[in-house]
């Protein structure tokens, strides 16, 4: 299981960014952007049910942008889904209770790497 705090520390140590919490309605929400001011992940909390998840506690969750191939065989796998609020073709939603430190932060990094190049 990866946390919150995994993932804050994580980005500010390898791009030199801190979390931004833009959303005033959704005081949890911190937006992942890379120098330029590009989003490559957003961290939330949301109900399992918005999800299509059983249950009604709350989950965390990153949304990472994405490879179509790439999320296609992922969202073939429990832990991932089609991008919540994103476009459902190039972003990817992570169960963060259900993902380790190592696959998370990989695909932080292919997401940061996908929208600094672009």
């Amino acid at each position: 299981m990866v946390t919150r705090q995994t993932i804050f520390d994580y980005i500010e140590d390898n791009y030199g960014v801190i979390p931004e919490y833009t959303f005033s309605s959704f005081p949890k929400y911190a937006a992942l952007k890379n120098l330029q001011g590009k989003w490559f992940g957003l961290v939330m909390n949301v109900p399992r049910e918005k999800l299509g998840l059983t249950g009604t506690d709350e989950v965390d969750i990153l949304d990472v942008k994405i490879d179509p191939e790439l999320g296609s065989i992922l969202r073939e796998q429990p832990a991932y889904l089609a991008g919540y609020h994103m476009n459902k073709d190039h972003w990817l939603t992570i169960l963060l209770d259900q993902v380790d430190d190592k696959s998370a932060l990989q695909l932080l990094d292919g997401s940061y790497q996908l929208v600094t190049k672009s």
